[in-house]
């Protein structure tokens, strides 16, 4: 067994576990659902037009995987393949047995092989290593290493920890040679933007909590940079230092998630934001890149009030539904892969499988 094996095995095993608890519970004393039930943990009974919509969605990601494992149609790399990837994991099929393991595998696969064994970088931005490594963190625990390299090929291939490890590993370098303490397209930029930073600090922080260590210094500086670019008004700056703000509703989620994830929420920048998103519910944030927007909105709301994603997500439901095409795919600014998988992901947070979405 190796050093990445013992925590797979722990995490699948407690999931496992606590779904068992949960029927014996149910079953020795039935009359004690309605005040105990493990709704409050994994969410109601999902919607049905939310199943099938995500169901139409999953088939088409996977009728169009390439044989190395990856998607084409507008933008491509490791990043839009790990979106992809995580948009299979979220549906709560078993990673390793369901009808969507072999999809999973070569695509975690195809993830792998992008990466640099040198340096860690994986793909040609740091957009695509910070949802590259997001995916290889959301994977790590879920997916045993074991079946993942076909037999013969996995001697000389990295396991999905190993990747995760370098991966946060090129990031903190990355980072380091950053004087603002945050990233932008290249690892070896000395600017930086709130989108490319959101995308890589996620990922670091889902490896944080995949058990991966990465230093309190990164997170801390990373957050700060945040703080530094969001306004009194919750509004979040895209990059040269405050100013020159506009309604960019992807920006400030990205600013409140961030804040929530790294368990900053008694920043006053978090309840700025947190304010402006929740005031805004239902009217047309407007602009470009819809499903960039969908993506990060929901997990923002989500982990900020769930009163409000709820009355968020019934609209995104409808709006999703009229949107979608009959192969099941969806329309979006970086091609049809991007724009599925970012839509159906937004959609995920009623299944609430993938560790990230955990509140």
């Amino acid at each position: 067994m190796n050093k990445w094996q013992p925590k797979m095995i722990d995490h699948f095993q407690n999931r496992r576990l606590a779904i068992y608890l949960i029927v014996v519970y149910l079953v020795i004393d039935p009359s004690s659902a309605a005040a105990q039930s493990p709704e409050l943990r994994f969410g109601e009974v999902v919607p049905r037009d939310v199943r099938e919509m995500y169901e139409r969605g999953l088939k088409y990601l996977a009728n169009t995987q390439g044989d190395d494992g990856s998607w084409q149609g507008g933008q491509s790399g490791p990043g839009v393949t790990g979106l992809c990837v995580m948009t299979f994991l979220a549906s709560g099929e078993d990673p390793n047995f369901g009808v969507y393991s072999n999809p999973i595998r070569k695509g975690l696969r195809s993830v792998i092989r992008a990466q640099d064994a040198n340096t860690g970088y994986m793909g040609n931005s740091m957009y695509h290593h910070g949802f590259a490594m997001l995916a290889l963190a959301e994977a790590y625990g879920a997916v045993d290493e074991r079946n993942l390299w076909p037999r013969g090929e996995g001697n000389n291939k990295r396991s999905i920890g190993e990747a995760l490890e370098l991966a946060v590993r090129s990031a903190v370098t990355s980072q380091k040679k950053n004087s603002l303490g945050a990233w932008r397209y290249s690892p070896d930029s000395n600017d930086a933007d709130t989108s490319v930073s959101g995308a890589v600090l996620v990922g670091l922080l889902a490896a944080r909590n995949a058990g991966v260590e990465v230093p309190d210094q990164s997170i801390d500086r990373a957050i700060a940079y945040f703080k530094s670019m969001t306004s009194d008004s919750g509004q979040v700056a895209y990059a040269g230092g405050l100013g020159g703000f506009d309604e960019s509703i992807a920006r400030i989620s990205i600013g409140n998630l961030v804040y929530a994830v790294a368990r900053r929420k008694d920043l006053s920048q978090y309840d700025a934001t947190l304010k402006y998103l929740t005031q805004r519910i239902g009217k047309d944030s407007g602009g470009h890149y819809e499903e960039y927007t969908r993506y990060y909105q929901a997990q923002a709301l989500f982990q900020g009030d769930i009163d409000a994603w709820e009355k968020w997500n019934k609209l995104l439901v409808r709006q999703l539904k009229s949107k979608q095409a009959a192969d099941g795919s969806f329309e979006g600014s970086f091609g049809k892969p991007v724009g599925t998988s970012m839509s159906l992901l937004a959609l995920a947070l009623n299944y609430r499988f993938l560790p990230i979405y955990e509140r």
